[in-house]
């Protein structure tokens, strides 16, 4: 059990037993000719759908800030799943140089492959939370560009290969990773953080409440960012008749390196972080199947939104009802949204804005 005592640190995930991951790995079909590229898939819910689309038979493209944990990703994978077509793709998702030239790996990557043609899945999985009011070399803040910025940019720069992909197979999907946090506080998406704003959001300090002060805000506009966009983007796939889906996810409270890095930086107290996680939390395999689900499950449909539905963060994964998150990421969040993402990164969408 963990403590609330001051002084005990959280370095390393809680370990939890998984509830729900065994019986719902054992519903997902094959993927066997498809192509699935994953962010932020050293560790985690990242590397867990990773391991899970490459058993499932589709070729892995890790997309990974270059480090030793990068390499050691790749390897495990190629060790847990004996034969997969797996592979690294270099991308620093706090620069958008570094994001265009992932786009450019891929697209080459997809026209050299004789058999793997296009894009199914582009995952935009990676995230960080609770971090210091930074900028980063692009002038925006650290969490926004990591969380939506670089993978609303990423998007833009593999549309061509998930198009390529529609086309051959009949569908493509792109995959968002919200999360509970995305309205804590419930406050509206605001320009102010999509903009080149960064080190000028707040300030670093904590609320008296957990999950509160302006650190938490700025994660709170992310996690939105990541519905908002979802929506604007099926909204804008559907307008144009592309088979290209647009879906979202989020993985409740799952003990992750999520919660490590956070309370390394400041963003949650070491005590109160291990209590929270390893008392209440669920484990990473569980919080991933909200992912997974809109990765893999054929049925899934444009504009869905999975992931678990308990108050405490907990529990299956399950279809979320839409009305209430479409209403607070409204006409006017998708269109502004839009709009400024596009203004910051400079992307590129076949789409009118």
């Amino acid at each position: 059990m963990g403590t609330v005592c001051s002084s005990t640190t959280y370095g390393e995930p809680a370990t939890i037993a998984s509830v729900h991951f065994p019986a719902f790995r054992q519903t997902l079909k094959r993927m066997d000719g498809k192509t699935v590229a994953i962010t932020g898939c050293t560790t985690g819910t990242g590397y867990i759908c990773a391991q899970v689309c490459a058993e499932l038979g589709a070729v892995v493209l890790m997309l990974n800030r270059p480090s030793a944990r990068a390499d050691a990703a790749l390897q495990a994978l190629q060790q847990a799943v004996p034969g997969c077509q797996a592979y690294k793709v270099p991308c620093d998702l706090m620069s958008f140089a570094s994001v265009r030239q992932a786009g450019q790996q891929l697209r080459s990557l997809a026209s050299t492959s004789r058999h793997h043609v296009g894009l199914d899945v582009l995952c935009n999985n990676a995230g960080i939370m609770g971090m210091k009011d930074e900028a980063t070399g692009d002038g925006c803040d650290t969490q926004m560009q990591t969380n939506h910025l670089s993978h609303f940019l990423l998007t833009a720069e593999v549309w061509p290969l998930l198009e390529k992909a529609a086309g051959l197979r009949g569908e493509a999907r792109v995959v968002n990773h919200s999360s509970g946090a995305r309205s804590m506080p419930k406050k509206p998406m605001d320009a102010t953080y999509l903009q080149q704003n960064g080190g000028n959001l707040g300030g670093d300090e904590l609320g008296w409440t957990p999950f509160s002060g302006a650190r938490w805000t700025r994660y709170q506009q992310t996690k939105l960012a990541n519905v908002v966009f979802t929506y604007a983007l099926r909204d804008r796939a559907a307008a144009c008749n592309s088979k290209v889906k647009a879906l979202v996810a989020h993985p409740g409270l799952a003990a992750t390196n999520l919660q490590v890095t956070s309370a390394s930086d400041g963003g949650m107290g070491q005590g109160f972080t291990d209590f929270l996680m390893s008392n209440v939390a669920q484990s990473g395999e569980d919080g991933s199947t909200g992912l997974i689900r809109c990765c893999c499950d054929p049925e899934a449909k444009s504009g869905d939104f999975f992931g678990p539905s308990g108050l405490t963060g907990t529990g299956p994964c399950v279809l979320l009802p839409s009305e209430p998150e479409e209403s607070f990421a409204d006409e006017a969040s998708r269109k502004m949204l839009w709009e400024v993402s596009c203004e910051v990164t400079k992307a590129n969408f076949p789409f009118a804005r």
